[in-house]
This record gives structure tokens, sequence and C-alpha cells, in this order.
């Protein structure tokens, strides 16, 4: 059936609110009621003001603002697939305040859901407000809706079969198109109020096939359908046995798309996970590799050719490769949420169509799903709303995945506090009350613990985390399901203390605490290796901070720079001290590790160390921290693995807007050792008077250091802070300066002189 809008003004519901409705009306998705997310703290919150809940708005950019207390980065969360940078007017140098961002509602039609989340100013935790819509008018970008009625998922076919398919639109419909199995779209024909494909399943004998269904309208807007999964002739159902997956690495999307669309950052992959000299480690054996869109490019829809050729070079090299995979949505958690299942499941069926339409030899050996629904506040404050909605789209993911009949081990990755945290524990779900790390465990093919601690012995060490999966396990009768992950990233800008990650320790510790928990677990039947979080951290974690750490090289050297970027940059003015910065991809021989930002307000400059406004692992770099009122030009090169760096590009300019706030910045600032710690002090002063100036100022240790620290003054006035005991024989530490807060004044950090600090000891 297709049918155009009428002249009436109906409440139009978005392409995910009407799929929920008509899967709710043929009993796919179960009914939930939807969860408000209250605010996480009763001192530290956010509002949305501008608007009341389903409020009508036009088409074209709409303001959405609000209100803030002890709040700050606050991001606003658009139907939980896109996050916009807000604007922060704070009160006297408070983290208290409004915000506002510009809403572009013209690529949306009906109701858009908003949420708006920062960070607490004393915890660093989130804080989210509870969820609203606003309604726009705007049929012109609302996608065809497409299902797929028969053949049934699941069933089983011969011969030829009509595929039938129900098509709703509001515009006038161009085309409808089905594929099989991945192959090229072919045309489906209108027959009565139904759309019709007459295909020969003859041609997909003895093997289970997946059917997709797209519609796109006269505006060029596309609707896809979910997959339905058929199955001809004789089937053996492979059984699912785990190998050890020791030693897995999680390579989050920044690298992934490397290795997919730049060949020769393989190379580095491989020397570093070859590499078992360096750090005296184990070798990496498994890839838990990042396949969400990333950077406009969505990987398994648009290069599956090229993912094809990445999986079947690992197997060529004896790695095995899981895809990872979230909620589809951003951020990944919201997936956990009902309303945004849909997305999750459509995550989970582009693994299982790639795999359908790809030999054996370029599949994926798995799915590592790592939804982490315990970052919303309801998973604490509403148990055990959450945690159900959650098992609910963890058990559809492994529906869709049984319902295909492939053997992909399916592995969520948990926190190591499901089987004991509070908020965990006791989790009534289809009848049964268990932890939840129970109830994952009964319905997964393994898991990964975050078991994120620096220390493999005692009560909260990793060995102790661990050992109620593994006993669990065992008795469900699971082998080398039980992966025990670690983290070595530098996470102390966030909310979660410094013991949860080696970053600050080095790898030569962190070998030595996995070699414990091997001497404990290795020999259990239910231990599968460990996993370490993750490539883009640990390749350049040395062995110890300070003068006498190696740090992990590619070999052979290589001395060839990468190409200039392949896209010329783009620059556009945020607000008076940020500008954004875009640009195309670059390629190497090797690795390309980052983007150098060079920065001047003179247009011909030449780009060089003195000029460097920043580094980014992305396609993207906002430039924070600039004067108001001023023009800046920038030029990008990429730099590889081993240091080259490539030639620059053409400049691009923006100009910031104007405000009447002062400039401050940093100044004078230093750090020694005083002691089993070390001492930071630094001055606050008004940018173009010099004169010392009373600010609050919050930053961290680095390297050997992670504390996160208000600097307070001593009785000269000068603020100083100290950082957590560290090493006595040799080390390094730094500071990192976050936020620096004073009245009528904003931080002008591209000024600051020096930007950072830094000591090791003993001197080289």
């Amino acid at each position: 059936m297709s049918y155009y809008g009428s002249r009436r003004k109906p409440r139009v519901l978005p392409l995910l609110s009407k799929w929920l409705v008509m899967m709710l009306v043929v009993g796919i998705i179960p009914l939930f009621p939807v969860q408000k997310l209250p605010l996480a703290w009763a001192d530290s919150q956010i509002t949305i003001d501008s608007h009341t809940d389903g409020q009508q708005v036009d088409s074209g950019m709409v303001t959405i603002s609000g209100h803030y207390t002890d709040v700050y980065d606050i991001k606003l969360i658009v139907n939980g697939l896109k996050q916009l940078d807000t604007h922060m007017s704070n009160l006297s140098g408070t983290e208290t305040g409004t915000w506002y961002a510009e809403l572009d509602t013209s690529q949306y039609h009906g109701e858009i859901s908003l949420v708006a989340r920062g960070l607490n100013s004393e915890t660093r935790y989130g804080v989210t407000t509870p969820p609203k819509s606003i309604e726009v008018d705007n049929p012109s970008v609302s996608p065809p809706l497409v299902r797929i009625d028969q053949p049934f998922d699941g069933s089983l076919v011969e011969g030829q079969i009509p595929v039938t398919l129900s098509v709703y639109a509001i515009n006038p419909v161009q085309a409808v198109d089905v594929r099989i199995n991945g192959g090229p779209w072919s045309a489906a024909e209108a027959v009565g109020e139904h759309y019709e494909y007459i295909w020969d399943a003859e041609t997909a004998q003895n093997r289970t096939s997946s059917i997709e269904a797209r519609a796109i309208d006269e505006f060029g807007n596309i609707g896809r359908s979910l997959t339905v999964y058929v199955r001809n002739g004789e089937i053996i159902q492979e059984e699912i046995i785990l190998d050890r997956q020791d030693r897995a690495i999680w390579i989050w999307e920044k690298a992934a798309y490397n290795l997919f669309l730049n060949p020769g950052s393989r190379t580095a992959l491989k020397a570093f996970a070859d590499d078992t000299e360096t750090f005296n480690s184990d070798s990496v054996t498994t890839f838990y590799l990042g396949v969400y869109p990333y950077e406009g490019v969505d990987i398994l829809e648009e290069e599956t050719e090229k993912v094809r050729d990445f999986i079947a070079w690992a197997h060529d090299n004896g790695y095995k490769v899981h895809a990872c995979i979230a909620g589809g949505t951003v951020p990944p958690y919201f997936g956990a949420l009902t309303p945004y299942h849909e997305l999750a499941i459509r995550e989970m069926e582009k693994v299982i169509n790639y795999n359908l339409s790809s030999s054996a030899h370029e599949q994926f050996d798995g799915v590592n799903v790592d939804i982490e629904p315990y970052i919303l506040p309801d998973f604490r404050l509403q148990k055990p709303s959450v945690q159900l909605q959650y098992l609910d789209i963890m058990e559809q993911l492994v529906a869709r995945r049984d319902t295909a009949g492939i053997a992909l081990p399916f592995g969520p990755a948990i926190p190591r506090w499901f089987d004991s945290n509070d908020p965990a524990k006791d989790i009534t779900w289809n009848g049964e009350t268990k932890w939840l790390s129970e109830h994952i465990q009964d319905m997964s093919d393994y898991i990964t613990i975050m078991d994120y601690r620096d220390t493999a012995d005692g009560s909260v060490g990793i060995i102790a985390h661990a050992q109620g999966e593994i006993d669990y396990a065992n008795r469900i009768g699971k082998p080398n399901s039980v992966i025990i992950g670690v983290e070595t990233l530098d996470i102390a800008n966030s909310g979660d203390p410094e013991s949860i990650t080696f970053r600050e320790e080095g790898r030569t510790y962190m070998e030595s605490e996995l070699d414990k928990v091997y001497a404990w677990f290795n020999g259990n039947p239910a231990f599968g290796g460990i996993a370490m979080h993750h490539y883009d951290s640990i390749r350049w974690l040395p062995s110890a901070w300070g003068p006498g750490g190696t740090k992990w090289e590619v070999t052979p050297e290589d001395v060839t720079p990468p190409t200039g970027v392949s896209i010329q940059p783009e620059a556009a003015a945020f607000d008076y001290q940020s500008i954004n910065i875009s640009y195309g991809r670059a390629f190497d021989d090797s690795d390309v590790e980052d983007y150098v930002i060079y920065r001047s307000t003179e247009p011909d400059f030449e780009p060089d160390a003195s000029n460097i406004a920043g580094q980014s692992r992305n396609l993207t770099y906002k430039d924070r921290g600039l004067l108001p009122d001023t023009t800046y030009y920038y030029k990008v090169a990429a730099k590889d693995i081993s240091g080259n760096v490539g030639p620059a590009s053409e400049a691009a300019s923006a100009i910031t807007t104007g405000t009447s706030l002062r400039p401050m910045v940093i100044n004078d600032m230093s750090i020694v050792r005083d002691g089993t710690r070390s001492k930071v002090t630094l001055k606050v002063c008004d940018y173009e008077t010099g004169e010392e100036i009373i600010a609050r100022v919050y930053g961290r240790f680095t390297f050997n250091g992670g504390r996160y620290v208000e600097l307070a003054p001593d009785a000269n006035g000068v603020l100083f802070a100290h950082s957590e005991s560290l090493p006595a024989a040799a080390g390094e530490v730094g500071f990192w300066p976050q936020r620096v807060l004073s009245g009528d004044y904003y931080w002008a950090s591209a000024y600051d002189h020096p930007r950072t600090v830094a000591v090791s000891w003993p001197s080289p």
C-alpha cells in the first residue's frame, strides 16, 4: 500500500516512532513503558525551558535553550542520533547559568526528541534532562516506511516466491527496491495496494538468505525495512564453538576506519599485535573492530569490499575479527532504551547481512556488543527500568542471529559489577531472578568483563571482580566464555578514579599484573583470555614513565610521510572563542596517527612547531580559547605513526564572534618534585593587561599522575596543587589545566604560556 499525505495536519511521527507503532501493532516488539530520565544529581541539574513538550515549531533554525546549575560541557542530543555543542553563558564565573543550541529542524518531520546532557561540576559524572519533544511540519524530508510482509521472518522457502512489501509514504514514491544477500537492488512492482518482487529462491539453495527492501520518494528520501531471514533447502546448523580469544584488543572507529580505508595501517597493526619482545607480552590474536558509521562513511554499507579485504588479510595472518557494535545511537547507551531498540537491531542486522553476503574467509568471527546502559541516570534511580529494557534488546539481538541461523558468537561487554552492585543484582526478568551478569551470560556465547582495575590481587582487584562470572560460566557449562578486559585509556578527565586504568603505571607493571591473572585462571575452563582497551591508547603506553621508559615503535622504520589531506580544510566560527575545522582523510604506507592543526592570524603563514594549535585523530577539530572578533587561518597536515609529517593543506579561515567577556590566560605555570609528590603552581592573568586575577582552576596530573584537583591559593595568592604519591626511583608527571572560572572573564587557553608542564626524575 502507498499513500500520499492529506491536506489535514495530523500529528506525524518520525520514522523511528512510526516503526515502533507498526511493530507494536504486528506484535514484533513488546510494549514497555517509556521511562522519563530524571536529573542525575539533586545539586546539579539542566533544564530545557525554551519549549513545552510537544510544541509545534517552524522549519528552519530553532534555538533550544535552558538553565544549568553546577554543570559544564552541555550537549544537546537529538533523536538519539546527533549531538550538538551548546553555547553556555555562566553567571559571575560559576558553572551555573543559561545555555542554548541552534537546531536545524528543516532536516526533520514530525516529532523530534531532545535531551540535554552535561557533566557535574564536582563529580564529573553525567547529568541528563528528562526527554522533551517538539513537532515540526516538514513533509518533504519524511522518508517512506517500508515493511516486508512476506515471506515471514525465519520461514522456509523454495522455488519462485513473491516478496511482498507495504510502503507508507507522505510524498509520492519514485522507486521500491529489494535486495537479496547484499546483492544489487532490484525493482519491485506495484501490485494493488502492495509492491511485489519475484525472487527465485533456487539461486540460494541450502543456505539462509537476507531480504531487505527500500523505498525512495520524489525528494530523494530513502526508507529502509528491517531484514527478513529465510532458509532454503538442507541447512546444517553450525555449532558455535568458542576458542580461547587470548589476547584480544578493542579497535574503535578512529583506528578501524584507517585499517579499512588505508591498507598501509595494517603494517602497524601487525607489527604491534605480533610484538612479544618489547614488553614481554602475549601476542594479540583477536580484534574487536568498531564498524559504526564514522566521519560520514557507513563502512558495512558503503565499503563492503574493503571490509572483506581487511578480514581476509586478518585471517591470512592468523587473527580473528569480531565486529564491535553498540546501540546504533549517539551516544551509544541510548540503544538500551526501548524507543531506540530498532536502531540497535539495525546495527546487528548489518553485521549478520555482511556475513551472509561474504565468503567464509571474509566473515566476522563474532560480534562484541558494547551498549553500557549504566551510564543512563535511570539505571540507578529507577531500577529495574533500564535493566529490563537492556535485557530485552540483548535478547532481540541474539534472536536476530538465531533467526538468521549463522554461527556468529555473541559477546556483550559488561562492567565488573553486574554480578554484585545493588542496581544490577536480583533482576527479575522472564520469570527468573538473578544477577544482571547471569541473565547476560545465559543468553550470550561469551562476555568481556570491563574489569577495570590497576591491580590483580585483593578484594578490589581484577581477579576478585571476575571470579563470580567465571564461576557462573562453569556452572552453566560455557567454556572459554569469560574474557577479562583491562583499561589503558587516560580517563582522569572523567568522573572515574585513576585506579581503574594502567595508564599511570605503564606497560611493564600492567604485564606483571596480567601474569598474576593468567596464573590464577589458566586451566579454568571458563577463562577465555584477556582483552585490552584499546589500540589507540595502549600502543603509546610506555614500559614506564620517565627517562628509562621504553615506547613501542613500528618496525621496519618508516621514513615516508603521509599524503596531503584529500579534501581541503573548511573553518567556521562557533562562537567568540572557538572555531570548527573539517578536512579530508590522508593516506600513508603505514598508519596515519593524527592530523596536525596549524593556526595563525596571518594568511600566508608557514606552518611549523611554533604555530601548532593542536592535533586530532578525527577529520574534525574544534579550536578553543581564541580571541573574539579575530580572523584565524588554519592549515592541516597528516602525521604518521613514526612522526613523519605530510604536506600542509591550503589555508582556511574564519572570524570569531564578539563578546563582552574579557579573555584571561594561565601564566607562570611550573611543576616540581615535592617529596613523594609533585607540586604545580600557576597564575591566572588578564590577557590584555597582564594583571593577576582571582580565579578557580581545575585540572589533572598526567603520565604517572592522574589526580583531578581544584587549585588553592598559597600565602602569596599563587595557585597550587599536589599530585598523588609518585614512584620514588624514576618517573614523569605533568599537569593539564581543564577549567578556569572567573567573573566577567573567559579562558583564552590558546594563549596560555605555557600550555602544559612536566617534570621527570631522575634527570636524564
